[in-house]
């Protein structure tokens, strides 16, 4: 290379054309990283003289290159506390050298790289540049080289950003998430609506509900600048092909080349959910890397809706690209249900029809708790259908071979086949009194039901003969999230007198409490101090708050978490969504067919009355209040 063939005019310096002599990819394109201040110097004419051969040159470019990105790779993985994932680790030297690259990678000599020497004011030790300190024919190099900084190995986006649950639930989420060390430092969060608003305007949208861990709150501020500076805002527009193109187009340009893995959490209404959906699995997936989407409940209005639903999404993604995410499954309580049967000696022996009498799932909410359910869809469809039987399928199933999502949901559909169907005079539907509008904004709507009591049985040798007993309610006098495993009588016991009258007092009870305060309780029988017999019944008390001194998670943290840990364990499938409706359908269609009327019952009181009566005809004793 002669010395005038590298003499060029200062401004087309970073846009000189490559010469043969550089076999490496990057003599094509001198803006793309910045060059030592020993390869150039200033001829009298202004231009900017490269020095030195071309050999030399080119295995400086080369070695710069490889340096920078190691040094980025290095900063990344400092950064990057806790990664739950292996297939999120995707900025390797494979990621981002060719074959020509990886050779001169081989022929550069170590004291060609000089990591200590601060090159065009760029402090390389740390892996960033600092751009006030360039030099104004650096800026351009800079520029290019932040581009490859912000680089995402994933993106996530939220379809439906500017509504309630994205706002209150999805972003909080994933900013604590960001905060924990659980997403990659280069992460990329994608608002989608049909708004006309900017970057910022989401930033500013988001940003109050942003809050860190009360346990650990060091760099709260940095950890949230930075989070926001990664999150940008897609205009939908009307048109949802349009919409997830823009949004594919703006994904490629922060993931650059490198391969990178993307999420859509679909908080859209049930009557778009279809064409979202679609669009995105024809526009949107990853290039390079797997897709998965999150689709919110209910999943259908019926059966048959249920089904189309599924075909629809079978139609563009695979069943395991799919996680239909219902958030009273991410309670600690639920993760907790297999950890005590299948780690404890003490309650598996006894998991079964010959010492268990009954097991009730009791989820109340008191006055200040009430919540609307979906419109249109009433209590069965929204929370018995996919929270009360998934709770049920945890409960009652066999142990799984292994903790692979899909082993224990091979395990969890087996019990769902085995629900007998519902039969419409075992189940107790009930509406609270109010006016069009109570004082807690809730509109009733018709004949939806605000209370569910109902009574299931498993067919199988297990469980066969064991009532597991539902109430689900809203508008009620305590707030309470529990599950209840009561267990038979002592077979001829020794100590019956002296327990009273009702000999349901002494029966063993195991109470899983999730709200108002978690806990695990065991009543057993004790004796009472002082020199008579009098036995007691006492609770063995595991309180969460005493035992444990950190934070829980919300559950759309602990889900969103299992999304991209590739855990679908707490998700439906969809041959689980289909027997969960198989089962309700016979008491849905009762009610659609003579338009059944729930049973009013007060504000704030326990319930409908006929409730008590159904746990009687199935002998069961109605769990405290």
């Amino acid at each position: 290379m002669s010395l005038s063939s590298c003499l060029l005019p200062f401004s087309q310096s970073a846009t000189a054309p490559s010469s043969s002599v550089c076999s490496c990819h990057l003599a094509a394109s001198f803006s793309n990283f910045p060059v030592s201040s020993r390869d150039y110097s200033f001829s009298r004419s202004g231009s900017l003289v490269l020095n030195g051969g071309g050999s030399n040159l080119c295995r400086r470019f080369c070695g710069l290159k490889l340096w920078i990105l190691k040094s980025l790779n290095r900063r990344q993985g400092n950064n990057r506390k806790h990664q739950p994932v292996n297939e999120l680790t995707t900025h390797s030297k494979h990621t981002f050298l060719s074959d020509d690259e990886r050779g001169f990678a081989e022929e550069t000599r170590a004291e060609d790289l000089r990591p200590e020497e601060n090159i065009l004011g760029t402090d390389l030790n740390d892996g960033f540049h600092n751009v006030g300190d360039l030099p104004p024919v650096s800026k351009q190099l800079s520029d290019d080289l932040s581009d490859v900084r912000r680089r995402a190995s994933l993106c996530i986006a939220v379809v439906g950003a500017t509504g309630e649950l994205a706002r209150g639930k999805i972003f909080p989420a994933l900013f604590a998430l960001y905060y924990s060390g659980y997403l990659p430092e280069d992460v990329a969060i994608f608002g989608v609506s049909r708004k006309n608003l900017t970057d910022e305007d989401l930033r500013s949208i988001i940003a109050s509900t942003l809050t860190c861990r009360v346990d650990h709150q060091e760099n709260c501020g940095g950890k949230m600048d930075a989070f926001q500076s990664r999150t940008y805002y897609i205009n939908g527009g009307y048109n949802n092909r349009d919409g997830m193109s823009r949004l594919a187009e703006r994904m490629k340009q922060i993931e650059g080349e490198s391969e990178a893995n993307r999420i859509f959490y679909l908080s859209v209404p049930q009557e778009a959910l279809v064409d979202v959906a679609c669009t995105i699995g024809d526009n949107a997936q990853a290039p390079r890397g797997w897709t998965r989407i999150i689709v919110e409940k209910p999943f259908g209005f019926n059966s048959h809706s249920s089904h189309q639903l599924t075909k629809s999404l079978l139609s563009k993604f695979e069943e395991k690209q799919i996680y239909r995410i219902d958030h009273m499954l991410g309670r600690n309580l639920i993760e907790n249900l297999t950890v005590l049967r299948f780690s404890n000696l003490v309650f598996e022996p006894l998991w079964n029809r010959t010492y268990i009498r009954n097991i009730q799932v009791i989820i109340s909410e008191s006055i200040a708790q009430t919540e609307k359910f979906s419109d249109g869809y009433g209590i069965i469809r929204d929370i018995v259908h996919s929270h009360i039987l998934q709770t049920i399928a945890l409960l009652a199933m066999e142990p799984p071979i292994s903790l692979d999502g899909e082993d224990i949901r091979n395990e969890k559909v087996k019990v769902l086949r085995s629900i007998r169907k519902i039969d419409p005079r075992d189940v107790i539907l009930g509406q609270y009194k109010s006016s069009s509008r109570d004082k807690n904004g809730v509109i009733l709507n018709g004949v939806d039901p605000t209370y569910c009591a109902a009574a299931l049985y498993i067919d199988n040798a297990r469980w066969d003969g064991v009532p597991f007993l539902v109430r689900v309610g809203t508008g009620l006098i305590k707030h309470r999230v529990e599950i209840h495993v009561q267990f038979r009588h002592v077979p001829g016991n020794l100590y019956r007198e002296n327990i009273g009258i009702n000999i349901d007092l002494g029966t063993n009870e195991l109470i899983l409490r999730d709200e108002p305060d978690e806990a695990i309780l065991v009543k057993i029988n004790n004796k009472v101090p002082g020199l008579g017999l009098q036995l007691d019944a006492s609770e063995l008390n595991l309180l969460y708050k005493d035992r444990y001194k950190t934070e829980v998670p919300d559950s759309y943290e602990h889900l969103i978490h299992d999304v991209i840990d590739g855990d679908n364990h707490l998700f439906m499938r969809s041959d689980e969504v289909a027997a969960a409706w198989n089962i309700l359908s016979p008491v849905l269609e009762e009610i659609d067919k003579h338009h059944t009327a729930p049973e009013l019952y007060e504000f704030g009181g326990r319930g409908p009355v006929a409730a008590y009566y159904l746990w009687a005809k199935h002998g069961v004793p109605w769990a405290d209040d």
